[in-house]
Order: structure tokens, then C-alpha cells, then sequence
């Protein structure tokens, strides 16, 4: 009898035990969901943005319950848009519009609109906040984080961000491709200048124009990230959404032979901050190396491109004295360790002693 007994209170504390265990979980899961950032600005919770919580039970204009509205064909009262819905004639109202004489805040576009020289320190390989923060303060304009041939993730690129969002230089993504993911990706995580490789027609360079900045000039989906707090864009003058557009650099680089084709469509795309004249996969793909007459044929292709659209033009850090090249390339955290190095030691560098025996002796 007392066995059965204890046998009954086990299993009424192990169906209890179950039941704490899922309702605490979907408790905590409905947090979770409360807790993200949803696409209602007006009568939901919007806290990727920083957006009070706050819920209306009056909607005024909804349409009524159970019934057509024929709202794809009839305006409510008072719209600006009348007749039936039409995408292309549609007129944009002034939400989110930037406030007049809106100054600039991004110190790379101050300098790309004066025609001034601009470098990118790469960071290739580290995900580590400190390195990253290192190359950040060094000197360099902007941080060209290599997304494209690197196996790193988002998360990653994101916590070195947040690390010093406002380093001296401000930080910058090479994507992987002129996808909306990937450029989604490192603008709602604080990039703000974007480079985008091999961009093969104008049509691709239009796509990544378009993932790349808020309506009306592009096509960018609003979701939130760190980029709309505080702690990076949330506080500058106009607010980040209203401004983001008058301050994102967009380079597109073009380094295929069809490309080329396309070179000056590509650099009359508005939005296009700059193009980049890719020596590296130009010389991988025409078969010429850098200083024969077909390859620098290719180069000033580029180069007679961003002349006439009007763009800055970029290349590699070893072309700053190249006429007309205003952004540049710099090298990597790795060539950045080894030159200060040098710099730092003088003749001292590679001055260690040399053993007879061990793993330091001269190798025979």
C-alpha cells in the first residue's frame, strides 16, 4: 500500500514538474516574442527602434468587420492617392522625409563629397572585438570588414561593431554579393559604407542600390538592429531612418569584362557613392597583369566610367597617387601587425638569437 503510494506522488510530482516546465517555456517564449521588433509603428511594440510600448483599441478608418472594404480600388476619405491602387503613380507622403538643410554626419561621405582621399583599413580574417577596435582607431577612414571571401558570420561582425561604434573610423562591410540578405544584414548592424563586389550589369548595381537604401531612392526593408539605437545612429540629427540615405556610401566594384561593358551605366546609378576598379580580379579575369597596355586599357575604362557619372573613383592603397582615385583599399589587420612592428623596432626587428640545437636552430 505505501509503495503504491509513493508511486502515485512521484508521478503526480513528475506531471507537475512537466507542466512548469512547458508553461514556463511558453511564458517566457511570449516574452521573447513581445520583446521583438514588429513592423507596426502605431499601435504595437516596435523595440528594435527604441519605440515605447504603447496599444490603441480605436482604429477609425479599419474596415469593418467581416465586410469588403474595396479598399484596392477606393480611396478613404481624404487620401492623397484616389482611384484605384497603382504602384507606379503612387505618391509618397512626407513620413520619414529628411528635415530640411539636413547636414551630413558620416565622415566618410563628407569627405567622398569633397573630393577628398578616403582609405579602408581591412580587417580579413579576426573576429575579435579588441583587434577589430584597434584597426578602427589607427587612422583609417572607414573598416572594410571582408565578408565576401571570409567564412565569418553576422553575429560575429556585429559584436565588434558594438565593441566601438564610434571609432574613428566608421564601420564598413564588403557583402558577399548584391543580395538583399546580405546587405540587410551589415546596414541593420551599423555599416555605413557598403561595398558591394562584382557587379556584373547595371541591372545588379540598380538590385544592390535598392537593398541598400530606404524609400523612395531604394527598396530597403525596415526591421530594426543596433544600427537604429543609441548606442550607434539612433541619436543623429533627423534620426536614422530620415538621413540614412543622404549618408550611406554604396561602392560598387566592377571586375568582370562584362561589367566593364556596362561600366558607365553602372556609375550614372543614383545612390552610387563610388566604383572600384577591381585590379586584383580584372588582371584574374583578362589574363593581363597590372602595367601591360590591355590591362590598364581596363583600368581607364573604369576610370572614363566614374568621370562621366560623376562618382568617386577607388582602387588599391598602392594606386594613391593614381590621377583621379580618391578611395582606396588599405591592407589587412595581418600586413597592419607586421608593419608596425617594423616601424616600431627598427633595426631590431628579426634580430633573434640563434641557437645551435632545438626547434630554433638553423635549419640545414
Amino acid at each position: 500500500m505505501n509503495h503504491r503510494r509513493f508511486t502515485v506522488v512521484r508521478l503526480g510530482l513528475a506531471l507537475a514538474v512537466a507542466l512548469a516546465v512547458v508553461f514556463g517555456f511558453r511564458i517566457v517564449q511570449a516574452r521573447a516574442q513581445s520583446n521583438q521588433a514588429t513592423e507596426d509603428n502605431s499601435g504595437g511594440k516596435t523595440s528594435g527602434s527604441g519605440t515605447a510600448v504603447h496599444y490603441s483599441t480605436d482604429f477609425p478608418l479599419a474596415a469593418p468587420g467581416g465586410q469588403n472594404s474595396d479598399a484596392i480600388d477606393k480611396a478613404l476619405p481624404g487620401a492623397v492617392n484616389q482611384g484605384p491602387l497603382n504602384a507606379e503613380t503612387w505618391q509618397r507622403g512626407p513620413a520619414d522625409a529628411p528635415p530640411p538643410n539636413a547636414k551630413i554626419w558620416n565622415p566618410v561621405m563628407i569627405k567622398m563629397m569633397n573630393g577628398e582621399k578616403v582609405t579602408g583599413g581591412t580587417l580579413f580574417s579576426s573576429d575579435s572585438p579588441e583587434t577589430y577596435c584597434a584597426m578602427a582607431n589607427a587612422g583609417y577612414d572607414f573598416i572594410w570588414v571582408e565578408m565576401q571571401h571570409d567564412p565569418r558570420g553576422w553575429e560575429q561582425v556585429a559584436r565588434m561593431f558594438a565593441a566601438c561604434p564610434h571609432a574613428k573610423a566608421v564601420p564598413g562591410v564588403r557583402v558577399a554579393d548584391a543580395d538583399e540578405r546580405e546587405i540587410q544584414h551589415a546596414l541593420d548592424i551599423g555599416a555605413l559604407v557598403v561595398i558591394v563586389p562584382t557587379v556584373r550589369s547595371a541591372q545588379q548595381g540598380i538590385q544592390a542600390r535598392d537593398w541598400a537604401f530606404f524609400p523612395p531612392l531604394g527598396d530597403r526593408s525596415l526591421g530594426g538592429g543596433q544600427a537604429f539605437t543609441p548606442a550607434f545612429w539612433g541619436n543623429v540629427p533627423g534620426g536614422y531612418r530620415a538621413t540614412i540615405n543622404q549618408n550611406l556610401v554604396l561602392i560598387e566594384m566592377i571586375e568582370t569584362l562584362p561589367a566593364l561593358m556596362q561600366a558607365k551605366q553602372i556609375a550614372a546609378i543614383p545612390g552610387v557613392t563610388a566604383i572600384f576598379a577591381a585590379a586584383g580580379d580584372l588582371a584574374n579575369r583578362s589574363g593581363y597583369r597590372a602595367g601591360s597596355p590591355d590591362f590598364e586599357r581596363l583600368i581607364n575604362i573604369v576610370h572614363d566610367a566614374a568621370i562621366s557619372g560623376h562618382k568617386r573613383l577607388c582602387g588599391p592603397i598602392s594606386w594613391v597617387n593614381r590621377p583621379d582615385f580618391t578611395c582606396f583599399q588599405a591592407g589587412s589587420e595581418l600586413s597592419a601587425i607586421t608593419r608596425g612592428v617594423a616601424d616600431e623596432l627598427g633595426p631590431l626587428k628579426d634580430t633573434q638569437g640563434k641557437p645551435e640545437v632545438g626547434p630554433y636552430a638553423e635549419k640545414k
